[in-house]
C-alpha cells in the first residue's frame, strides 16, 4: 500500500487549509459573526489562527491585512442592525491579532499547534504499528488530506482547550490563596486592633483602679476599727458592800 510521504502530506494538508480560508472569506458579515459566535466559541476562539482563519505560516503583511479585512467585516459600525453581537465578534478577531503580535504569545500559539500535528502524527504510526503486527493493511483514515486535516484540527483544540481549562483552575487557585491572605492579614490588624484598645483603655484607668483599691482598703480599717469599738466588752461595776 503507498503510503504519501509526510512532506506531501503537509503540502496537501496547507494546500486544503489554503481552500477553505478562501472559501471562507467570501463569507458575509452575519456569518462571519455567527461563526465567531457559535456554540462553543469560548474554545475553538482559543485558537488565533482559527479565529482569523489564516495560515499559521502566514506572513506579518498577510496577518495585517487579513485582520483590516475581517474586522471592517465584524465591526459594530457595519452592523448597526446587530450592534451586542458584532461587537463581541469584532473583539474575539481584535484579542487574537494582538496575541499573534507579541511574539512570545504567537509562539506559544505555534507550539501547540505544531503539538497537535506531532501527536496524530504519532497516532498514524502507531496504528500502522498494530496493523503491520496483525498482519493487516496498513492503510488508516488519516491517508486522507481531509481526515488528516481534521485530526489535528480537533487536536489542536483540545489542546487549546487543556491548556485554558489549566489556566482558569491556576487562577483559580491564585485568586483563593490571595483571599485567604488577605483575609488573614484583616483578621491580624483587627486583633492588633483590639489589643492596643484592650491596652489603652488599661491604661486609662489604671489610677481609677488604684484609687478604688485605696478607698476600699480604708474603708476596711475604719469598718474593722468600729466593729473592734463595738465589741469591747462594757466595765464591770463593782458592788459596794453595806
Amino acid at each position: 500500500v503507498f503510503a504519501p510521504p509526510e512532506a506531501d502530506i503537509y503540502f496537501i494538508y496547507f494546500l486544503q487549509v489554503k481552500q477553505i480560508e478562501k472559501r471562507d472569506s467570501v463569507l458575509t458579515s452575519k456569518q462571519q459573526i455567527d461563526r465567531l459566535l457559535r456554540p462553543g466559541a469560548s474554545y475553538f476562539n482559543l485558537n488565533p489562527f482559527e479565529v482569523l482563519q489564516i495560515d499559521p505560516e502566514a506572513t506579518d503583511d498577510e496577518l495585517k491585512k487579513r485582520f483590516r479585512a475581517l474586522s471592517i467585516l465584524v465591526h459594530p459600525d457595519k452592523n448597526q442592525d446587530d450592534p451586542d453581537r458584532s461587537q463581541k465578534a469584532f473583539e474575539a478577531v481584535d484579542k487574537a491579532y494582538k496575541l499573534l503580535l507579541d511574539p512570545e504569545q504567537k509562539k506559544r500559539a505555534l507550539d501547540v499547534i505544531h503539538a497537535g500535528k506531532e501527536y496524530v502524527e504519532h497516532m498514524v504510526k502507531e496504528k500502522r504499528k498494530q496493523l503491520k503486527k496483525e498482519g493487516k493493511p496498513l492503510d488508516v483514515e488519516e491517508d486522507d488530506p481531509e481526515m488528516f486535516k481534521q485530526a489535528v484540527y480537533k487536536q489542536t483544540m483540545k489542546l487549546f482547550a487543556e491548556l485554558e481549562i489549566k489556566r482558569k483552575e491556576r487562577e483559580a487557585k491564585e485568586m483563593h490563596e490571595r483571599k485567604r491572605a488577605r483575609e488573614e492579614e484583616i483578621e491580624a490588624a483587627e486583633n492588633a486592633k483590639r489589643q492596643r484598645e484592650w491596652q489603652k483603655n488599661f491604661e486609662e484607668t489604671r489610677d481609677g483602679r488604684v484609687d478604688s483599691w485605696r478607698n476600699f482598703q480604708a474603708k476596711g480599717k475604719s469598718k474593722e476599727k468600729k466593729n473592734r469599738s463595738f465589741l469591747k466588752p462594757p466595765k464591770v461595776k463593782m458592788e459596794q458592800r453595806e
